[in-house]
Parts: structure tokens; C-alpha cells; sequence
């Protein structure tokens, strides 16, 4: 099979276990998000694939959500500042990821980007179903981590098809 047929198959089929996956109470009931899971999926593959884009993709996006709850939590303390606190927290936390970036397993710097979005929407979205910042956290990670596996599977898998 050729190489970009196999790496459709595999993400295909892959796509549909992860988002039934996703579905199952338990991982409902603990928040986990498919959407998180699917960014982490395509930041394996950004993050260049095999091993080291599952590594980067898990420490990097864990240090953007954790960098991103702390500013979620910062801007609730930053009142005075009224409708710039989010801003400020958020530029903080951007500074932050970027200066993070010095050590070398947070050296790729989009995926932690990946991780903050990924907290930041998981708490503006499930503000409603009682999410906090904290509380955000543990799915937004264990999201990740499924979607960094679905990402080095899908691609063991695509080479396994590929045609050699």
C-alpha cells in the first residue's frame, strides 16, 4: 500500500476507536475531551513523529496546560487591572512557555502552545458543568496522553501497511 493510503487507513480507523472511546462514561464522567486528544493526535506528527514527537507532544503540551491553568488562575487574581487581567495573564504565560523552551524537553514551543489552548478551552467551555482551572487539569492531560498514543499507533500502524 502506498505510504499516504496507509497513513489514511490507519488514521481513519484509529479515528473512529478514539472518538467511540471518548463516548464511554467513564471518560465522560471524568471530563476527558476528544478534541484535546485530536490536537495532541496532530501534534505527535508536528512534533516529528516516532518516539521523540510522542515525547515532545506529552511534556510540552502538559507544560502549556499547566502554564495555562496558572494563568487562568492568575488573571482571577489581576482584578485591579479589570478587562486587561486576562490579557496580562495570558502574555505571562506566553513568556513563560517561551522562556520554558530553553529546557530541551520543552524546547518544542507550538505544542505547548497546543496544551495552554487546550486548557483554556476545556475551562472556558465546561464553565457551566462546575470545570475550574484545577479541575481542568487531569482530563486535559490524560487527553493528551491518549492522543499522543493514538498518534505513535496510528503511525506504526501506517508503516505496517505501507508497501516496502
Amino acid at each position: 500500500m502506498q505510504k499516504l493510503l496507509a497513513l489514511t487507513v490507519s488514521v481513519g480507523v484509529l479515528a473512529v476507536l478514539a472518538t467511540w472511546i471518548f463516548g464511554l462514561d467513564p471518560l465522560v464522567a471524568a471530563k476527558f475531551q476528544v478534541w484535546q486528544a485530536f490536537i495532541a493526535w496532530g501534534c505527535h506528527f508536528h512534533s516529528g513523529g516516532k518516539f521523540i514527537g510522542t515525547r515532545n507532544t506529552i511534556f510540552c503540551m502538559t507544560f502549556g496546560a499547566i502554564v495555562g491553568m496558572a494563568a487562568v488562575l492568575l488573571a482571577g487574581q489581576l482584578g485591579a487591572l479589570g478587562s486587561l487581567a486576562a490579557p496580562v495573564a495570558v502574555g505571562l504565560g506566553a513568556a513563560l512557555i517561551c522562556l520554558g523552551s530553553s529546557v530541551s524537553l520543552l524546547a518544542v514551543i507550538p505544542a505547548s502552545v497546543y496544551g495552554f489552548a487546550s486548557i483554556a478551552g476545556l475551562i472556558l467551555l465546561g464553565k457551566g458543568d462546575g470545570v475550574t482551572p484545577v479541575s481542568a487539569l487531569a482530563p486535559t492531560i490524560g487527553s493528551i496522553l491518549i492522543g499522543a498514543a493514538f498518534g505513535y499507533v496510528s503511525e506504526v500502524v501506517a508503516g505496517a501497511l505501507e508497501k516496502k
